[in-house]
């Protein structure tokens, strides 16, 4: 199993986009624990908690992180903002995660969302353009890109797009524009650069410690238990592939090594997603949830409700076999994991020293 090389970011000039948000940060701490150099992008945090905030006074009191963290407030509607900020850090990575995710708020903003998914993305290829020197991108889009058809078995990234809701049809937009900007643009006519080297990764249902938007499930219902309420459920039969944050985090960094250092780069899509006995329904996520911190759920299902899929799982095996990722850590790992970070941030540990206790815990070479 492939751990992701520090000799490899150590030094790299990274341009983070979406820093922020709950990826974002952990992903920003995972550059900075590599010893990578990281300009960050992003909105202003929106949540209250928020993981960034959480994290940011502890990373500007190391003196190794200040130095290596140059932190920016923009939007990707901006593009000369976008263009300046790579002049300025000349990346030799970019990752790009910053996004509007949610599914029920891309019904109440669809333009907004269509605008930064998709418009923002391109934003950031055009000023990524003009540079002189090879450049791995790794563009971050979700697993609700596929064109649903609840089928009982996993997508495969030669599978159709699609997208019933908003923020779904804005990530496969994005999708197929970067792929035609990429043929469009990456070669070594005169209208192009060979300098780009790009790719897309799917990732979705992402759990962990920090996140707290919200209408999404794990982060309600800690804030329900913290409260001492029951933990309101929409759809407890909805299936998802749940899985830690870090398990497609790695994916990321992995597939920008190989974008760096293959002779043939993959600038191609990736899945990334759990092991398949981590598909499980929201009701039975909610139950193992109360294993770990004891309470009591409540069905809040509206049958009028804005669509959301029902079932949805990915196909991993093009990662495997291309990048030699997989998943680290099962379905009763990464619920453990998640719950034992809030409980233990609720009763008044540190978000940065909980965060590092499952980095250094992902990244321990399994046991024979």
């Amino acid at each position: 199993m492939v751990i992701v090389e520090r000799q490899f970011w150590s030094g790299k000039r990274v341009l983070l986009t979406g820093q922020t948000g709950f990826k974002g940060s952990w992903l920003l701490l995972w550059l900075l624990e590599l010893g990578a150099e990281v300009w960050g992008y992003a909105l202003e945090a929106e949540s209250e908690p928020n993981l960034f905030r959480q994290l940011q006074p502890e990373l500007l009191a190391n003196p190794s992180y200040a130095e290596r963290f140059h932190d920016h407030q923009g939007d990707l509607a901006d593009a000369k903002a976008l263009s300046a900020l790579v002049e300025q850090c000349k990346p030799q990575v970019v990752l790009h995660l910053a996004a509007q995710p949610l599914v029920r708020r891309s019904y109440a903003d669809p333009v907004g969302t269509w605008t930064t998914n998709l418009i923002g993305s391109l934003h950031l290829l055009e000023a990524l353009k003009p540079l002189q020197h090879s450049c791995a991108v790794v563009m971050v889009t979700t697993d609700k890109v596929y064109e649903n058809r609840e089928w009982l078995y996993g997508y495969r990234e030669p599978d159709p797009l699609g997208g019933h809701d908003p923020y779904s049809a804005s990530k496969a937009g994005a999708e197929i524009a970067i792929a035609s900007w990429r043929a469009s643009f990456c070669g070594s006519a005169p209208h192009q650069t060979p300098q780009l080297r790009i790719a897309t990764a799917r990732a979705g249902n992402v759990i962990g410690g920090g996140d707290w938007a919200v209408d999404r499930i794990v982060p309600d219902a800690i804030r329900a238990l913290a409260a001492g309420e029951p933990i309101g459920v929409r759809n407890a039969s909805a299936t998802r592939p749940w899985q830690h944050v870090l398990e497609p985090l790695a994916g990321y960094l992995r597939l920008a090594e190989e974008l760096t250092t293959s002779p043939a780069p993959p600038c191609e899509a990736f899945n990334f997603g759990p092991l398949l006995e981590s598909n499980r329904s929201v009701g039975e996520l909610v139950t193992t949830v109360l294993r770990h911190w004891p309470g009591s759920w409540l069905d809040q299902s509206d049958p009028n409700a804005p669509h959301e899929a029902g079932l949805l799982h990915l196909q991993i095996d093009k990662a495997h076999h291309r990048l030699g990722w997989q998943p680290r850590w099962d379905y009763a790992t990464t619920i453990g994991r998640t719950v034992g970070w809030y409980r233990a941030v609720h009763e008044g540990a540190s978000a940065l020293e909980c965060c590092l206790a499952d980095l250094d815990a992902h990244q321990d070479p399994p046991s024979l």
